[in-house]
């Protein structure tokens, strides 16, 4: 999830307005809360050393390395975690795991885990990726550093260890809990539905107040992003070969050939190049964001508010650029990350790749490709839709394989699973912004869509970057008095759990 990614607008422009430092305990006249924060505080040790051993159990859908062993882990964790059900669903990918806790509770809560995480060039980190360092970061305080501990282990166990605290104060769960965890949310979850709409997940999730992927969404000045839906993806590989073509070479063959036989990689090159607009920034598929819903006059007001409160100096440093496509302003920006739908290159493979030249014409190249989409957009037609384009323009040979990928989901301001979120955020003295949608993705819309119909989205305190990138890092003991290290974003999730059992039920 993912990411954000599916994080990029959190980890990238959540910057500017300052936000005051949670209270010990939010509600200063709950003993039942402060018996949790006691025991929070108590277990910091023992919580690190479980999030360290999770982070060092490489779970690589993409790969197919350490599924087997993640899956029991993921499961292990939630018995401990005192799920009274906890079971391994099959699916024709990597395994789920469906899981519920009856605390006799007036209301349930649904949780979204996912287990797997990105690959990695360990080349390319300062600190290995599987060892889950601590190391002190300059204006951050001790943080984590090892895949996986933003997106999202990290913020999965401080909620993990927010159920461990209740139970250890000698407390009983405010909620119900229905949770299901993927292994293949990094490669586009292709199987998550056949999890989700099992006849007893759906009745455990139905009726639920909402649906949750825990997540750490507090920008280096201290302020929340609350996100009411996400862009939903295509993930799939386009490849070009003499064997499809008909034409050019079967096999690799000596580059002087070129003089006389077609290239499937420059093929491929000219069909990529049909996609966009010249300057590679506008989708050109033939009715790809027909559907696409522009943004309401609510939307757009969310998006000004925004841009006066987030700062565009930190949200370009994060990301490393010195100007928006074409030269947009700031909101500007703000809007087409929101709105627009996308089509980016990920990566070309063909040919030679390694050190030095080697003189060859290439049978075959690949170009893995995501789509981003929004509102009233879908999956099958946008995916029909990339199809019928390249047909139609003389491409009709290039081999188009989706590897995953699912539909936007939204979720309305007003809903009690947002509205909560809103009144958390506030009782610790910040003032969230309400966001459209990220323009990254996360599968929510198992939950939003039919027959669910729930409330979905992510929520979290506590700060980490890097997701799908070397140095991913976790806030674990924040030197920055606007962020909350792990400790707090544990509380934040007992007062949220607290919160919502309270709220009006919808």
């Amino acid at each position: 999830m993912a990411r954000l990614g599916r994080r990029d607008f959190i980890q990238g422009a959540v910057a500017g307005a300052a936000a005051a430092v949670l209270p010990r305990v939010a509600r200063a006249d709950s003993k039942e809360l402060a018996d949790v924060r006691a025991q929070i505080e108590k277990s910091h040790d023992t919580n690190v050393r479980r999030l360290q051993e999770w982070i060092k159990q490489p779970s690589i859908a993409a790969e197919n390395k350490g599924m087997s062993e993640g899956c029991e882990l993921m499961m292990q964790l939630l018995r401990e975690a005192k799920f009274d059900r906890v079971t391994k669903v099959p699916t024709d990918g990597q395994p789920g795991v469906f899981a519920t806790l009856d605390a006799g509770a007036a209301r349930t809560f649904g949780i979204y885990f996912m287990y797997d995480v990105k690959q990695v060039d360990p080349t390319e980190w300062s600190s290995p990726p599987w060892d889950a360092k601590l190391v002190d970061r300059p204006g951050l305080g001790t943080v984590m550093v090892g895949r996986a501990t933003v997106n999202q282990k990290g913020p999965e166990w401080a909620f993990l260890a927010a159920l461990h605290a209740i139970r250890a104060a000698g407390r009983k769960l405010p909620v119900n809990l229905a949770l299901v965890a993927e292994g293949e949310e990094e490669i586009g979850s292709p199987h998550f539905p056949q999890i989700v709409h099992r006849p007893e997940v759906q009745a455990a999730f139905k009726g639920a107040v909402g649906a949750m992927i825990p997540s750490a969404l507090q920008g280096l000045d201290g302020q929340v992003t609350i996100p009411l839906g996400a862009k939903g993806i295509i993930e799939c590989e386009l490849e070009a070969s003499g064997e499809l073509w008909g034409r050019g070479p079967i096999k690799d063959i000596h580059s002087s050939n070129k003089a006389r036989v077609d290239s499937p990689a420059w093929r491929l090159v000219h069909a990529l190049a049909t996609l966009v607009s010249p300057d590679g920034n506008d989708p050109a598929i033939e009715g790809f964001a027909d559907r696409a819903r522009p943004l309401s006059v609510a939307e757009k007001r969310m998006i000004a508010e925004a841009a006066k409160r987030l700062s565009e100096e930190s949200a370009k440093k994060q990301l490393g650029v010195k100007r928006w496509i074409r030269d947009a302003g700031w909101e500007e920006a703000l809007e087409m990350l929101v709105s627009r739908p996308t089509v980016n290159i990920e990566g070309l493979v063909g040919g030679y790749t390694g050190p030095g030249g080697k003189t060859v014409l290439p049978h075959k190249a690949i170009a893995k490709l995501d789509l981003r989409l929004v509102p009233d957009m879908t999956a099958a037609e946008s995916l029909a839709a990339l199809k019928a384009h390249l047909a139609k323009r003389g491409f009709g040979d290039i081999a188009v394989r989706m590897t995953g990928g699912y539909d936007p989901n939204s979720t309305s301001a007003e809903s009690e699973f947002i509205q909560a979120q809103v009144r958390v955020c506030k009782r610790a003295g910040i003032d969230p912004v309400l966001w459209p949608r990220i323009a990254g993705s996360w599968p929510g819309y198992v939950f939003t869509g039919d027959p669910l119909r729930l409330p979905a989205g992510q929520f979290g305190l506590g700060h980490g970057s890097g997701a799908h990138a070397p140095d991913e890092y976790f806030v674990i003991v924040s030197s920055n008095p606007k962020i909350q290290g792990f400790d707090g974003a544990v509380l934040f999730f007992v007062e949220y759990l607290y919160e919502l059992a309270g709220a009006r039920h919808e």
